[in-house]
């Protein structure tokens, strides 16, 4: 079977780092898509930050530094479930790689099953998903990235703030698009007083366009676009809402951070991208309150790939950079690993994160979150403004200009 172009690349990224490591450096995995019917995209990015994050600890000499092993979670996953071929790759890495953590995780289908399986093994495990509860419970899963709960309420605020009271809610049937939806649904019934919403679910797997979905769309005259399409049908949402007139004019909002891989999104978007909404951290390369860690990461990063680095590739340069940390103060073994994580305070791009344990949280440091907002065509992530909430904001939100009768 052949391989995809982003599980070379990604190969060789991580051929080309272990060739430098030191023989006694920190084994870490890396668990992630690189090949459909997963985002192979994601996954390339994931490993650059892993690549980068093994290279500061190296450079910094933090302990012994960082070796990496990289497993494809969706070998196989064309012929069976997804979380049972990203088992297989933890299998891989836990058993014949001896790794001591795990990095990488990317799909809400396959993260729940990892998180169990990894918690079993006792395997120090960072898993930066939107999933809402994929680390409660379980001790041995460590998050520094924001939850789909985490920004439900911030986008409904935003919604109220505007007074848009008829939304259209368009859903992909997988793990992730559900849990948006519910999670969002739920959030706008209870901050926005009269809110209309009219959701449409659709299957992701085998749909060829979205016209009849955002058709009716149309016909319901919404005040907001939410855009809960996953890999794929969220640049089909767009294309349908152009063709069926929303776009561009009604305001788009999308539910997580692919506008910031700017190229690709003005070039499958086109125009009706202007004026769009996401959720972020407060990430970019221009924020002032840049650590000296996230300096070094943006300057490294831009060096190698060009570009701002999209949040994939800073979470998984997080948590190389926090693991190095711990094995410094814990050494390399699991159990070693586990207390420092626990006990430690560890410097990233955003300051000190810490993992206090809670029934209710498990161990989640939680970045600020904020709206993102790209106002002109072609705009790329560093030109994008922050417009919520209010104390956070760098730039007003600018209304999408509708497109002129032909």
């Amino acid at each position: 079977m052949s391989q995809s172009q982003e599980a070379v690349r990604a190969a060789e990224l991580v051929e080309r780092h272990n060739r430098t490591a030191r023989q006694e450096a920190l084994p870490v995995g890396v668990l992630t898509p690189l090949s459909p019917p997963g985002d192979p995209v994601a996954g390339e990015l994931c490993v650059r930050g892993a690549v980068l994050g093994a290279r500061y600890a190296q450079e910094r000499g933090l302990g012994p530094g960082v070796r990496l092993f990289l497993a494809n979670d969706q070998v196989g996953a064309d012929m069976e479930h997804m979380s049972r071929t990203a088992v297989g790759g933890l299998a891989k890495l836990a058993f014949l790689d001896r790794v001591s953590a795990v990095v990488g995780q990317w799909h809400l289908r396959t993260a729940p099953v990892v998180a169990d399986v990894a918690n079993d093994l006792g395997i120090p495990t960072f898993i930066e998903n939107g999933h809402n509860t994929v680390n409660i419970g379980r001790r041995h899963i460590f998050r520094t990235y924001f939850s789909i709960a985490d920004r439900a309420p911030l986008m409904a605020s935003f919604v109220r703030e505007h007074g848009w009271k008829r939304i259209a809610l368009v859903a992909a049937d997988t793990v992730f698009g559900q849990m948006l939806a519910d999670t969002l649904e739920e959030a706008l019934r209870e901050a926005v007083s009269g809110v209309e919403v009219l959701r449409i679910d659709f299957e992701q797997d085998g749909v060829a366009d979205l016209d009849p979905q955002l058709k009716t769309v149309a016909e319901f005259g919404p005040d907001l676009l939410l855009n809960a399409g996953v890999v794929r049908t969220n640049y089909m949402v767009i294309a349908s809402a152009v063709a069926a007139g929303v776009l561009p004019g009604v305001p788009m909002m999308v539910c997580f951070p692919f506008p910031m891989r700017s190229q690709d999104y003005w070039r499958l978007s086109g125009e009706a991208g202007a004026g769009v909404v996401w959720p972020a951290t407060r990430f970019s390369p221009d924020w002032p309150e840049l650590s000296p860690v996230g300096r070094w990461f943006v300057d490294e990063y831009e060096k190698e790939f060009g570009g701002a680095p999209p949040d994939n590739s800073l979470n998984a340069f997080t948590d190389v950079v926090i693991l190095a940390q711990a094995a410094a103060e814990g050494g390399t073994g699991r159990e070693g690993l586990q207390r420092a994580l626990e006990a430690g305070t560890f410097d990233t791009w955003r300051g000190p994160v810490s993992f206090d344990w809670s029934d209710s949280t498990g161990h989640h440091d939680t970045p600020e979150i904020v709206l993102m907002h790209y106002r002109e065509v072609g705009d790329s992530a560093q030109d994008a403004v922050v417009v919520w909430p209010r104390e956070s904001a760098t730039g007003a939100y600018r209304m999408p200009t509708p497109r002129r009768p032909e």
